[in-house]
Order: structure tokens, then sequence, then C-alpha cells
């Protein structure tokens, strides 16, 4: 550094003693002026920068103002100004041209930092490269290294000359390791241990091994937000003259260690004495000091002195003032440990919107966006209303986040633009399962869902599915601003070859296709109705003999049990949902509600309906809400209404619930939960004399129970989740990474299954499983784990570690399940 600041040196005192030169004769007239040097700078752009024209008389001081005008323009690292005759030469070595710049050994510093950096002093590629500004961002960049606990990094700037008058830039660093935190100690504190005020600082000494989380390197900001959580912490509980005296930070000789000392008074507890509200609340005294949480008899809270005033002024902002003042005085009585709280409140001016702007939407439309936008352009502000339109644009499935800002207008103090700063996340989806089980085997399915397409809000799917028990094809479509008011139109169209002997379910084949059609109405920003009709048609065939699908075959079977079933149904349904979640993606506050009621209409070939209840409840822990629960519901019921010729209604075993699998009950096999199949083999006790045989005792009958699942026309399952902070992931990576310990629980049940006729048969099952009480709700199942979501380029993913707690006899455990385009 020292030979750089000789260098500079010696290079002023030169072009000084050209000034000199030109200036120890008399002055004269200039009758010519000659740029010597000129690489890069054009000629009429240095001579902009000279003071002086032909025809000028020349003295000393003029000289030397144009000197320091030449360098003023940053474009020279010598100037000499000569005279040759009554000519006046400007001699002139300009700054080198930046080629490149390189950043090595930077490791807690990204280049992207530094280059910012960088750009704020005006060093960038293509530039010319002034040296002396080297030594201040070298010096800046040690500052920084020190406040972090690197003491013995070194910055040093490294200049290579290229042809042409260009540089190569590097920046080489030898940043070393960090001082870790010896000690800290807090001196003057007797209300509150060390222990007590430790565990609310981030900086920590002398962790255990196992506690990587913590933070035990010198930060200073980091020490600086410390000292304002100590503050807060006696503030919160009265102490309103608390203060830190002072802070010493100290280094071990090898400078490797650092030693904290807060010298702390901690006075003592102040009550509030009483709560005045002057200033003009736009008439609304009575309900402010009615809801104010500072009452009089209590002990100070200062946080609770700031959410009074942000309260405050949240509520003016409902009415179009946007920029109210809110200060609270105390009058401290340090007789009696009092304090007299004045809050004053100066509403401002009436704030009316003139435009709403977008930004960071580089794939949905403005257009979209404003659909979800209850804050109208031409009207009073109100912070309500941009809270909700933030609220309901972060629902956005392919919404990762959403923000707002006032921007006041120049010369304007009582309009402003809002600007919703979004940023977005992959519409797009590319849905695809594997799994595997014992009856299963290996299974895929793959499929496309776009719920933005071409940035137009609307949803098209296309989902294909060949496992080894299903071919399926399907086409959904939904548009849900079909009108202006918000109305949205959908339908769907698909088709699917089923084959029961390789799923987990009673053995059956069909084939299934279907068309249908939904219409949405809102009622309000929370809630919406649905209205829609499906027709679907139905061939079963390859069926297997079991006593719960009896009753449904014999309505159609006319003595010819392997004639293949058809039946055709008109499903009209209506739905409710209401959402109140932060966002559409991994919310973390909020609740989510959808009942859906369908029944067949009285000319389909199955008369039966069925309804669901899906409830989710957010409750977050945290102001950041890294942390949050989450309790979840799902109830679902459905029979067969009337008679058809004869026959009464019961719900097609195609149209059961089941449970088990990712969505439902993880840690238990696909559709494995609830009543499974059984056949009665009757007993034979008489042989005719042709070999024919009679049916004896109806007692002696043998039963068969099967793996297979039926499944049932009941279903409760229900859940709750602690989602916790991902470890080794950042904190930007919450809204695509989402980590959860579960517990879930819930059954699966037949209300029409009758245990009495057959619990006294004798089993006789291949698969080993006994009887049970398949129309018992209380036979519930259970299981705990940790579950690990992540929204990746494919779609989401979802990974379940989970161990059965309660199961029952029969039952498939799994201790992992791995799903691709599938959250819950």
């Amino acid at each position: 550094m020292k030979l750089r600041q000789l260098v500079a040196a010696g290079v002023m005192l030169s072009s000084a003693s050209f000034a000199n030169a030109a200036t120890s004769e008399s002055e004269f007239v200039v009758e010519d002026i000659r740029v010597e040097g000129l690489q890069r700078v054009a000629l009429g752009a240095a001579l902009t920068y000279l003071p002086i024209q032909v025809g000028d008389e020349l003295n000393p001081f003029r000289i030397t103002q144009a000197i320091r005008s030449l360098y003023s323009s940053t474009h020279f690292e010598r100037v000499s100004i000569l005279r040759d005759g009554n000519t006046l030469v400007v001699r002139v070595a300009e700054r080198p041209t930046i080629s490149n710049i390189i950043y090595e050994g930077n490791d807690d510093i990204k280049d992207e930092q530094l280059q910012e950096s960088l750009d704020g002093n005006g060093v960038r590629i293509g530039e010319p490269l002034d040296k002396t500004v080297l030594t201040s961002i070298e010096n800046g960049l040690k500052d920084f290294f020190y406040s972090i606990g690197k003491y013995n990094a070194d910055v040093t700037a490294i200049v290579t000359p290229l042809p042409r008058n260009r540089v190569d830039l590097k920046l080489l660093f030898e940043e070393g390791d960090a001082a870790e935190i010896k000690q800290i100690n807090i001196v003057g504190n007797k209300i509150f241990t060390d222990e007590e005020l430790m565990k609310d600082l981030e900086l920590q000494f002398d962790t255990p091994w196992w506690d990587f989380l913590s933070e035990t390197r010198y930060q200073q900001q980091t020490l600086q937000g410390d000292m304002e959580t100590l503050r807060n912490h006696y503030l919160d509980r009265g102490y309103l003259r608390f203060n830190v005296n002072s802070t010493q930070v100290s280094m071990t000789p090898e400078k490797d260690g650092i030693y904290i000392a807060m010298n702390v008074a901690e006075g003592e507890q102040y009550t509030i004495s009483g709560v005045e509200l002057v200033g003009d609340v736009l008439g609304h005294e009575e309900y402010i000091e009615k809801v104010l949480p500072l009452t009089p008899g209590e002990l100070y809270n200062q946080a609770e002195v700031t959410y009074t005033e942000e309260f405050i002024s949240k509520y003016l902002g409902r009415f179009g003032y946007a920029y109210p003042t809110v200060t609270t005085v105390p009058e401290i009585n340090d007789e009696d440990k009092t304090v007299k709280l004045t809050l004053s409140v100066d509403p401002g001016k009436r704030i009316n919107v003139r435009r709403i702007n977008f930004n960071g939407n580089s794939v949905t439309s403005d257009n979209v966006l404003r659909h979800n936008v209850v804050q109208m352009e031409g009207t009073w502000l109100s912070n309500g209303l941009l809270e909700s339109s933030k609220n309901q644009m972060s629902r956005l499935t392919y919404m990762e986040n959403v923000e707002f800002e006032t921007i006041r207008i120049p010369g304007e103090d009582d309009v402003v633009d809002v600007n919703f700063n979004v940023k977005e996340q992959p519409s797009g989806s590319f849905n695809a399962g594997i799994g595997y089980g014992d009856r299963t085997k290996l299974s895929l399915q793959a499929g496309i869902q776009q719920n933005n397409f071409l940035g137009t809000g609307k949803q098209l799917g296309l989902n294909l599915s060949t496992v080894s028990y299903q071919r399926s094809a399907q086409i959904t479509y939904n548009d849900p601003y079909f009108t202006i008011d918000g109305i949205s139109l959908g339908g769907t169209l698909g088709y699917s070859e089923f084959d029961g002997s390789d799923f987990n379910v009673i053995q059956y084949n069909s084939k299934r296709w279907s068309v249908g059609a939904n219409i949405g109405y809102p009622i309000n920003e929370f809630n919406r109705i649905n209205f829609g009709l499906t027709y679907a048609n139905v061939e079963l065939y390859n069926t297997g003999y079991y006593e719960q699908t009896e009753a449904f075959y014999n309505q159609f079977r006319n003595n010819d049990p392997e004639s293949p079933i058809d039946y055709e149904s008109y499903l009209a349904s209506i739905s409710w949902s209401r959402s109140t979640l932060n966002r559409g993606l991994f919310p973390t506050a909020g609740s989510s509600q959808r009942a859906s009621f369908s029944i067949t209409t009285p000319n389909s070939d199955v008369n039966y309906f069925k309804s669901v209840l899906d409830s989710k409840f957010y409750f977050p822990l945290s102001r950041n809400q890294r942390w949050s629960v989450l309790a979840r519901l799902r109830l679902g019921y459905g029979n067969g209404y009337g008679d058809i010729n004869g026959n009464e209604q019961i719900l097609p075993f195609t149209e059961n619930f089941t449970a088990g699998g990712a969505d439902t009950l993880r840690g238990f096999e696909n559709n494995s939960v609830g009543p499974r199949g059984i056949q009665r083999i009757p007993s034979v006790s008489l042989t005719g004399p042709n070999g024919e045989s009679y049916p004896g005792d109806p007692s002696t009958d043998v039963l068969n129970v099967y793996q297979r699942s039926q499944g049932g026309n009941a279903m409760a399952l229900g859940g709750v989740e602690l989602i916790v902070p991902t470890p080794f992931v950042d904190v930007e990576m919450d809204n695509t990474v989402r980590t959860s310990l579960f517990l879930d629980v819930g059954n699966v049940w037949d209300t029409e299954f009758n245990y009495d006729k057959y619990k006294d048969l004798r089993i006789n099952s291949a698969d080993g499983d006994g009887l049970l009480d398949y129309s018992d709700w209380k036979l519930y199942r259970s299981s705990a784990g940790i579950s690990v979501q992540w929204i990746s380029p494919m779609g989401p993913m979802v990974f379940s570690f989970s161990r059965a707690i309660k199961e029952r006899e029969g039952d498939d455990a799994k201790f992992f399940t791995f799903n691709i385009g599938q959250t819950f």
C-alpha cells in the first residue's frame, strides 16, 4: 500500500512540475490547443472537460482549474499541460479499461454481492479503472470480514496490464477461520440469571457437539441484534430504565477466540398509571380504547406498546389514511415507579389510489392477477383491502410470494400507486408415482398438469396411467375467470380400464368412460359454491364372488353369474369450499374447508349418494410462521336410495371409500385399510346318486377372509402435523421445501355389514386373516413419522418415513413411501 501511495504522489508532483513549466513564463493568449495521448477517449469528449478555448488568456489559476477538471472526468490517470509557443499542449495518460474481474478465495461473500459492491464504486467491466478506489474497496472488504470474526482475513487487489491499455482485475481473498466465541458474560444482572438471558440470544458458546445449528462464530451484526433482544427482554417485563451500559469484545492473542462482556443496569419495574388517547382518530375513540391491550395497573410492556401503535396505524389505514403517525409519549414517575402513556395520533391525509401495478409476473398476465385484487383504482386506499388482495393472490398455486408497497406520487400528498411484487413458481407439473407392494409390485403413473396455462390462470391437465392394475386417460379443463364476476367453468373427459386382481382390492375388471361439466359461483373472497353433472358408463366383468358384492350384482344378472354388468349413471353434485389460507402451496396459517354432496338422478341405472367433508386448520407457532401445526379431518358417507325392479339400492362397491397410502394413512399400503372381501363356502352333507351335492347345515359353512380390500361406505380420517424448519435449507426455500412430523389416524367401515351373520363360522383363510367387525367404526388405525415435501421442477415430491402405531390383523404396514406429483 505504501508503494502505491508513493507512486500516486510522484504522479501528482510530475503534473505539478508540468504546470509550473507552463506558467513559469509570462501569461499568453492561446492560439491553438493540442491534446496528446488519447486512445479510447474521443478528442471532442476530452475538450469538453477542458475549460479553455482558443483566444483565452492563460494564467496560473486557469491552468490549475484545467488540470482539476480533466482529473474529475475520471478518464485520465495523468495530466500535463505544456506550452509550445502560443499553442497549449495537453498531454494525458488514460486510465486503463477493465477487461475482466476475477474473484478468488471468497467463500462467505458471493460473487453477485461483490459485484454489487464494485458497481457502487464504479468498478465494472468496460469502465476505466480508478486505482485510488481499490484501496477503499480492500479496506471495506476487510472490515466486513472483521465484523464476522475473521480477523486474519486479507484482501488483495491485483491489476494485470493487458495490450491496448486494458487490465485484468483480480480480488484475491484469504478469509481464514472465523474466531469462535469462547465466553459471553453478562455483568450486573441480579433479577434474571445468565441462563435465562442467554437462551434468547443468537450468539452462543460452549455448545454441545450435537447442537450443530448454534451460532458460535462472532458476528458484529448478530451481537447488535442480541443486545436489542436483551433490551426487549427487560422492557417487556416492566424494566423501563434498563440499559446496556457498555459492551467489550476482546480477542485472544492468536485471534482465534472472542470474549464478550455486556454490562447492564436492570433498574426497577414500572407499572402503567394511565393511558390517554389524544389527536384525531376519526371518531373511533370508543372502539380503539376498548381493544387497546394497555391497561392501567399492569406492568409496562414494550411489545404491547409497539403492537398498539401498529394496530392503530393499520386500523386507520382501513379508511384510506395510509400514513398515520402514532407516537407513544411516556411520562415516567421515578418516585412511585409508574408511567403514564399518551398515544398521540395524527391520521394525515386520506389517500386515493391512482394506479395498481404488477411486477415480477413474467408468465402470468396482469389480468389474471387483477381478478384477485379487491382494492380498486380511483378509490380510497384501504390496508384491509390490500391485505385481502395479497392473500387471494398468495392462494394461487403458481405464486410463491406476494408483497405490496405504496408509492407516493411526486407533487401529490394524497395520491399513491400500489405495486404488487410477485414471485412466480412453476405452474406446470409432471405427475408421476412409483411404489411397490406385495400384490401391486412395481407401479408407475405419469401425467401433465398446467395450473396457469399460457399465463391465463386456466387449468389444463392430461393424466395417463399404465400401471399393472389400471390403464387410464383423463383430460381436465377449468377456467376460473370465465366471467368478470369470477364465475368458473370447467369439464372432464376420462376413460379407464381397471383390474382389481393386480391391486389391493377385491377381484373384478371394469371399463369406464365419463364426461362432465361444472360451474362455480363466488359467494365472497373466501367462499365458493360449485355445481356439476357427470355422465358415466361402467362395464364390470371377470367379477369374483364376495358376500358384500352379491347384492349389487343380483340386481343386474338374470341367472347368469358370468355375464358382464353394464350400467349408466348421471351424477349431479354440489360443493362448497372456503379458504383463508395464506398461500396456495405450503400454507402456514388459515384454514380450508370443502363439503360436497353428489347423487345420481332417478333415471340412472344405479341410485346412490355420497357426501365428503375435508377440513384443514393451520396454527402458526412463531411470528415468522416457520413453526406451525396442521390439524386435518376428512369424513365421508355414501349409500343407496330407493329401489329398482324391487331391488333395494346400495352404494356400488366401485364407489366405496378406501384408506392407506400417502394422502390418507401413511405407514399402510395403498387401499389396504378397511373391510376386506369375504367368501362363504356352503358345507356339503349329502351326495346324490349322480354325484350331485346338497347343502348341509348353514352353521357349518366355512368363511374365507381375503387380504384384498373391499372398501366401505363410511370414512373418518384425521391427523396432526408439526411443521418445522427443514434442516440445512435456507429460509428462502420454505415455500418449496417442507418438513413435518405427523400423526395419522382413521378408519374405513361398512355400515351395511352384518357381523353377527358370520361371527360364528369357521375361518379358512389362505391369507391367514381373521374376521373383524367391518361395521365397527372404532377399529381405527394410526401411524406416526416424518414427511418431506419438495416442489421440484418435475412437480411435488413427497418422501415419508412412518411407523404404524395401531394396526389390525391383516394390515400391510409400510415404513417408506415415495410419490411424485401429489401433496396433501
